[in-house]
């Protein structure tokens, strides 16, 4: 693989990354779940619809964003790619503390419509500046600053990341019933997948910071 495209010894770390991610419960999973469970499959599937769309605004802004401070400040992106390896250690190790188990709404949960639904997804995304913050902190880490196509890998890597993730999350509203209970009745599964989670971001840290002192 070239050009545009990552080479294969950055992109399948980064494709088991985001399936990690993809799995492990937060706040799209809850709100998508949630929906599921309260207002059935289609409202699931407009919530995962938004959250997909407000990703894929934060790729746009990072691949234009970044590709513009490679060109003005090489070494102000190096120092972004340093910053973000230190914020992925600090995710990692809230991972570890805090835990991320699946936290559906109990009580009931405001009637929508498809499309109301699907911008209460777009916006949960768009509007987080943990999910801006986190996009512009992951993506960059796969991509060299002397890569002439950088912006473009960029896109390309929030694509896949939209995806995959996507893919992953339809799956997960189909069967929604029996994998909110499988989460809720075994703990455990909710704490390895915290712990897989900590170790992927971990290593991305360690493997650039190691790397940049040498």
């Amino acid at each position: 693989m070239g050009g545009v495209f990552p080479e294969a010894t950055v992109f399948l770390p980064f494709v088991f990354a985001v399936v990690v991610i993809a799995v492990t419960p937060g706040p799209d999973m809850t709100f998508f779940l949630g929906r599921a469970l309260s207002a059935g499959r289609s409202a699931g599937l407009a919530a995962v619809a938004g959250a997909a769309t407000g990703l894929l605004v934060h790729t746009v802004m990072v691949a234009v964003g970044i590709s513009a401070l490679i060109v003005a400040a090489p070494t102000a992106f190096f120092a972004l790619k340093v910053a973000g390896a230190l914020y992925l250690l600090w995710l990692a190790f809230q991972a570890i503390r805090h835990g991320s188990a699946l936290r559906l709404p109990s009580g009931p949960v405001p009637r929508a419509g498809l499309v109301g639904t699907w911008a209460s997804g777009a916006a949960i995304n768009i509007l987080n500046p943990k999910v801006a913050l986190f996009f512009l902190t992951f993506l960059p880490q796969f991509v060299s600053a002397a890569d002439p196509h950088a912006a473009a890998k960029l896109f390309v890597l929030g694509s896949v990341f939209i995806l995959l993730g996507t893919a992953i999350n339809l799956a997960i509203v189909l069967v929604a019933d029996r994998f909110a209970s499988g989460m809720r009745g075994n703990p455990r599964i909710a704490r390895v997948l915290d712990w897989l989670f900590a170790s992927i971001f971990t290593a991305f840290a360690a493997r650039l910071l190691f790397a940049r002192a040498h």
